[in-house]
């Protein structure tokens, strides 16, 4: 059994617009708010039954006095029956789901479980079966790969679009603006962004999860744009890229952006059938100690860096190289080491390749022309049986073809 969950209480009577639990989405189609679905073991496979809140339509004492499912508050919604016809499934009221329950044996229970139902809190969390429906989302099927490829087309479009703010930005905006010109893009053509969309100009770009966006756009800077559009079925992209602010690199700053670059292929490069998930990690790390020596940045040996004990090249790099990706950015999170670290890639996987260098402005370790110098390149790709494709391929990813792009803009 999985739920939907509820909306998170933003202050009093006010809640966060609503995003129904993946694992829930994905087994239902449903995006119904409180809504739970129960899986029947029936010969080889389970049948499904959802249940859904009633909607309070006129002539229902609900119909004023439930703000939560009340029509005068929140606009029409379908029923059951109506559930019911859009998904071809079993779908009953909610207040018929004690009931069930109380006929099932051995329930297991996850999804996001903040509802308050009575019929879920006698229930304990199975991290188990949170373990095997993240297992078996790993391998999308046609219809997922098409999901986000129309979520990674829809971000490069939003990339597009914040490029051609760049002068408001600079002017008057700063990186909110930047911030709101991909947020309004992706719930536009999408149900909005993915994530909190992070905008890092200068010495805020080095900051990994740079969410506030407060800061100015500087023209002489960096600019890092980590972004993601989710669709309306709520799959996900995530793309990143880091630009010029004013058109042009400067040569310190296209050092850094070529090292990354060359670990990013490298990294691309690794993602096959039949190879082990932390290949991809592995390569690119080695281009990035590779030219952190070149530079007189690391204090021991490639090898040493490199050994499990030594990692001295991770001051300037201190996340993964990638992760899984789907109805979650960071999808499949709650698998197995063995099943995901651990795992070889398989056609249909989708994943991100990530790498990037990170000079923080105070870190004195680093020349004072890198100063505050942030660089990532991030690109979605799926495995496939001959090998893999970017799905991101749209963007480039080298410096030259960055500032090209720009102009174009």
């Amino acid at each position: 059994m999985v739920a939907a969950g509820r909306a998170p209480v933003r202050a009093n009577d006010t809640n966060y617009d609503f995003r129904p639990d993946s694992d829930f989405f994905w087994l239902s189609g449903c995006s119904a708010e409180d809504a739970v679905v129960l899986m029947t073991p029936a010969g080889t496979g389970h049948d499904a039954t959802l249940f859904v809140p009633a909607p309070a339509y006129p002539g229902n004492p609900d119909f004023f006095a439930n703000a939560a499912h009340g029509e005068l508050w929140v606009g029409s919604a379908p029923d059951a029956g109506d559930w019911a016809a859009a998904l071809e499934i079993d779908v009953r009221p909610l207040d018929l789901l004690a009931d069930a329950i109380g006929r099932a044996d051995d329930v297991l229970l996850t999804g996001t479980l903040n509802s308050g139902h009575p019929a879920l809190a006698a229930l304990r969390r199975s991290t188990e079966l949170g373990r095997v429906l993240a297992e078996l989302r790993m391998i999308k099927d046609d219809w997922e790969v098409e999901e986000l490829r129309r979520a990674v087309d829809a971000t490069v479009q939003g990339f597009r679009s914040v490029i051609g703010e760049l002068p408001n930005a600079i002017e008057f905006g700063g990186e909110r603006w930047l911030q709101g010109t991909f947020d309004r893009h992706a719930r536009t053509f999408g149900n909005g962004p993915g994530y909190s969309t992070i905008v890092g100009s200068a010495e805020h770009a080095p900051t990994l999860h740079w969410v506030r966006c407060d800061g100015p756009v500087k023209p002489d800077e960096l600019l890092l744009l980590d972004m993601g559009v989710e669709n309306r079925t709520y799959y996900t992209a995530d793309v990143t890229r880091t630009f010029p602010a004013s058109g042009t690199f400067s040569a310190a700053q296209r050092e850094v952006h070529d090292l990354v670059e060359r670990s990013h292929r490298a990294g691309l490069a690794a993602v096959s059938p039949g190879r082990p998930f932390s290949d991809f990690h592995t390569a690119s790390m080695e281009v990035i100690a590779h030219g952190l020596a070149d530079w007189g940045l690391l204090p021991v040996s490639v090898d040493e860096a490199l050994s499990p004990e030594g990692q001295h090249h991770r001051r300037y790099l201190v996340c993964g190289i990638g992760h899984h990706l789907g109805l979650d950015v960071h999808d499949c999170a709650q698998s197995s080491y063995e099943a995901y670290q651990g795992n070889v890639m398989t056609p249909g996987m989708v994943l991100t390749v990530e790498p990037g260098l990170y000079f923080h402005a105070f870190d004195t370790t680093v020349p004072p022309e890198l100063r505050g110098v942030g660089v990532r390149l991030e690109d979605d790709i799926l495995v496939t049986t001959g090998g893999s494709e970017v799905l991101s391929a749209a963007l480039p990813i080298d410096a030259t073809g960055i500032e090209q792009w720009m102009r174009a803009r």
